[in-house]
């Protein structure tokens, strides 16, 4: 039964690996990835000298962490308040509606987005134009544009990753909640002592793995929702990367970019899993 799952990832994620040597080379379409010249560390040397580096790693940190801290909590909310209904047809009513969002692409919730926000035609510009205001043009403000990202975000994957959070629920024995009434523990007391720990192993887990990620600011929707005047913060490590690698065939550097997010990725998994591990928590090994 593994034999499938373990030949996608040998096939589709290590296999590729190979392609890592483009980032130590000057490679070339037509020499291929053997035949092209050696180039050493100059890939990573003109990644470091780009004059965008410092604004792109900046975005994508600031994006990341946002992602994080305002990705996480909605989720483990929206579990613990539909753990909390007892009617299951409204609890499957509603964990479904949250959910659907999820299943739609980047450029339906643009689509979406641009309707509610667009400055002539869009109905927040309307309504407040209705009461007498000037409408902005919200996804060419560098003022809103992340606050943007963040709240379509929010509402496309809430939904799903409150599923995480309800399975571990799930779990929970029942008879921690029967003895905590025994000891005159009410609704708040229940959720502070048994309903909590009971999700704080998977919460650091799934915090492990979104730090692994942090170099990774979501490159779809960004690329979907920026624009050249909001450059200066949505430009990210990926559309950068996706602009030098496609865009001017320069493979080498793009393949560096991806080794050095890879790396630090690396890193930042085993720190934080060693940090895990001395606060008493769940970790991945």
């Amino acid at each position: 039964m593994m034999l499938p799952g373990v030949l996608y990832f040998i096939i589709f994620h290590y296999g590729p690996m190979v392609g890592l040597f483009i980032a130590f080379k000057d490679y070339n379409l037509v020499k291929g990835v053997w035949g092209s010249d050696w180039a050493g560390f100059q890939n990573f040397k003109t990644i470091f000298e780009s004059p965008d580096i410092v604004r792109t790693l900046r975005n994508t940190l600031v994006i990341s962490l946002y992602r994080i801290v305002f990705n996480m909590l909605p989720d483990l909310l929206l579990a613990l308040l539909l753990n909390e209904i007892r009617v299951q047809w409204f609890k499957r009513t509603i964990q479904t509606i949250s959910y659907g969002p999820h299943f739609l692409s980047w450029v339906v919730v643009y689509g979406l987005t641009f309707s509610f926000l667009a400055p002539d035609s869009g109905l927040l510009s309307q309504t407040i134009r209705d009461f007498g205001g000037t409408s902005i043009d919200f996804l060419t403000s560098k003022e809103y544009f992340r606050s943007i990202l963040i709240a379509t975000d929010i509402w496309k994957n809430t939904g799903f990753g409150a599923i995480i959070y309800l399975a571990s629920l799930a779990a929970i024995d029942p008879k921690l909640y029967e003895a905590a009434v025994v000891d005159g523990a009410g609704r708040w007391r229940q959720l502070w002592h048994v309903t909590l720990p009971g999700v704080a192993n998977v919460f650091v887990l799934l915090l492990i793995l979104r730090i692994g990620h942090i170099l990774d600011a979501g490159f779809e929707q960004v690329y979907i929702f920026y624009n050249s005047r909001v450059y200066e913060v949505a430009d990210i490590i990926d559309t950068w990367v996706f602009r030098r690698g496609l865009e001017q065939f320069d493979f080498g550097v793009a393949t560096a970019v991806g080794f050095f997010k890879g790396f630090i990725g690396l890193i930042l998994v085993i720190g934080a899993n060693k940090l895990a591990k001395k606060l008493g928590q769940s970790s991945i090994w």
